[in-house]
C-alpha cells in the first residue's frame, strides 16, 4: 500500500493532532503518501483532501482539537453518501483510510467496509472512554486532568463560603470521567450512569459530613445520570446546605493533551499504519494491559462495555 488518507470524526478530543502527526510522519518513513481529509466523513464526500508531509504536522503535537477539523455527517449514514466517498478515494488513488474517532465513527468504518471492502483502521479518539475493546481512548486522560483542575479551583471557593457543589461532567452514558476525576480530586460523591444512586443515601452522607464540620462537599455528576439543577433541587429538599452547580461543558474537551494521550496517539498511529502492510480488512486499534492491540471493527462494536465496579467501590470508601 502506497497511499493512505487520515481523518478525524465526531467530537474533537485532545491527542487527535498527536495521532495525525504520528500517522503522517510514520507513514512517510514507510514510503507511503498521506492525504488529510478535512471535516471528517463530510470532507470525504465533498472531496476536501490535501497531501500532507512532515512540515504539515509541525508544531501540532501540543495542540488540542484537530487540525483537520471535524463534523457530523448524516449523509455518510446512507449508501449513496458512502458511495460518493468511495469514488473520491478512488479518484485520489487512495488505498487505505485511517479514522480517528468514537463509536459513531467506527460504525461508519464498518458500513464503508461492508459496502466496498475498502481497507480501514480506526484509532479511538473520544474523551468519553466508552469503547469497550480498549482500556483508554485518546483524550480521556486530558479530559480527566481538565476536570481535576476545575475541582481544585472550585473547592477553594466552596470551602471559603461553606457551600457544597455539584460538578456536572461529560461522558454521555459512560461514567469514567466522573469516576476517575472524582477519585483524583477527593470528591465526596461520584454519580455515574452505570450504578443507580439513592438520593437518601447521598443526602444522609452529606448530613453526616455537616455534623463532622464539613459542609463543602464536592459531588461529581456524570451527564448521563440527570441534570445538575434537578439533583440540586432534590438535595435542597433534604439537606440544610447552600449548594451550587457547575456544568464544565466544552472546557473538558480542549487544551494541551497530556503525556499519556500523546504517547497513546503515537503508539496507536504506528500500529494503524503497520496494519495496512498485512491486512486489508476493517480493523481498530487500542490498548490493553499496556499493549497496543487490534481487532475487527465489527467485533469491537459488538463488545459490551464493563464498568469497573471495584474502582467505584474503592472510590465510595475513600469518599467517606
Amino acid at each position: 500500500m502506497r497511499r493512505i488518507a487520515v481523518l478525524t470524526s465526531g467530537g474533537d478530543a485532545p491527542g487527535m493532532n498527536a495521532a495525525i502527526r504520528a500517522t503522517v510522519r510514520y507513514a512517510i518513513s514507510q514510503a507511503m503518501e498521506v492525504y488529510g481529509v478535512e471535516r471528517g466523513y463530510e470532507g470525504l464526500i465533498r472531496g476536501t483532501l490535501k497531501k500532507m508531509d512532515s512540515r504539515s504536522v509541525s508544531d501540532t503535537i501540543h495542540r488540542g482539537g484537530t487540525i483537520l477539523k471535524t463534523a457530523r455527517c448524516p449523509e455518510f449514514n446512507t449508501k449513496e453518501g458512502r458511495e460518493k466517498a468511495y469514488e473520491v478515494l478512488r479518484a485520489y488513488g487512495i488505498e487505505g483510510l485511517i479514522v480517528i474517532g468514537g463509536d459513531g465513527s467506527y460504525r461508519g468504518i464498518k458500513d464503508f467496509y461492508d459496502d466496498f471492502k475498502f481497507p480501514c483502521v480506526g484509532i479511538p479518539g473520544t474523551i468519553d472512554n466508552d469503547l469497550a475493546y480498549t482500556e483508554y481512548t485518546l483524550g480521556f486522560d486530558t479530559a480527566v486532568n481538565n476536570v481535576l483542575d476545575a475541582i481544585n479551583k472550585i473547592r477553594d471557593t466552596m470551602s471559603s463560603h461553606d457551600r457544597a457543589c455539584i460538578i456536572e461532567v461529560m461522558g454521555r452514558h459512560c461514567g469514567d470521567i466522573a469516576l476517575y476525576s472524582g477519585i483524583a480530586g477527593g470528591a465526596e460523591a461520584m454519580l455515574v450512569p452505570e450504578i443507580p444512586f439513592d438520593i437518601d443515601v447521598l443526602c444522609n452522607n452529606m448530613k453526616r459530613n455537616i455534623i463532622k464540620g464539613k459542609v463543602s462537599d464536592i459531588i461529581l455528576l456524570a451527564e448521563g445520570v440527570c441534570d445538575a439543577a434537578e439533583l440540586k433541587e432534590q438535595i435542597e429538599q433534604k439537606v440544610p446546605v447552600s449548594i451550587r452547580t457547575v456544568k464544565l461543558g466544552y472546557i473538558q474537551r480542549g487544551g494541551t493533551p497530556t503525556m499519556a494521550d500523546r504517547l497513546l496517539a503515537a503508539r496507536c498511529a504506528v500500529k494503524a499504519v503497520d496494519l495496512f502492510k498485512k491486512d486489508n480488512g476493517a480493523r481498530v486499534v487500542g490498548i490493553q494491559d499496556n499493549k497496543i492491540i487490534d481487532m475487527d471493527v465489527a467485533e469491537a462494536l459488538s463488545m459490551e462495555r464493563v464498568f469497573d465496579k471495584e474502582l467505584y467501590r474503592i472510590a465510595t470508601l475513600l469518599a467517606q
